[in-house]
């Protein structure tokens, strides 16, 4: 029976594009559905194009990894923007080095949550969003 994730952006990516960690992205998938942060489709379109501008990407396989994202898409929770999580956000920022995009994805995990992060599992390739998630309860796997 799979189990309700929270998924950061950068532990979605590959699961559209082959990348070092897809193989344990696609593992994980299989034992966990996602939970994800409202703009985790914007940021997912912005790491493809990314990497199409790279030239890590050409257009076929970003036309294939975009189908993929918008199919993934369908299953997922996805945890809607507030101005409680907004105000998380703010205390987040402060309390751990983050960027703005990141404190939103620990806020929406902590929303996802109802605040009771224990034994709840964050998914991150970032290592300082793992290490915040670490510090606030969740068990936070490394892709």
């Amino acid at each position: 029976m799979r189990t309700l994730a929270f998924w950061d952006t950068s532990a979605l990516v590959p699961l559209c594009v082959r990348q070092g960690s897809t193989p344990r992205a696609i593992a994980l998938h299989k034992i966990h559905d996602a939970a994800v942060w409202w703009a985790a489709p914007v940021e997912i379109a912005s790491a493809l194009a990314r990497l199409v501008r790279m030239k890590q990407l050409d257009s076929s396989d970003w036309s294939k990894a975009r189908k993929l994202a918008k199919r993934l898409a369908d299953s997922w929770s996805v945890i809607q923007p507030s101005n409680v999580l907004r105000a998380k956000s703010i205390q987040l920022v402060e309390r751990y080095h983050l960027r703005a995009a990141d404190s939103f994805q620990l806020a929406a995990a902590l929303e996802w949550c109802e605040d009771a992060p224990q034994g709840r599992v964050f998914l991150t390739t970032d290592q300082k969003l793992r290490e915040a998630a670490l510090l606030s309860g969740f068990d936070a796997k490394p892709l």
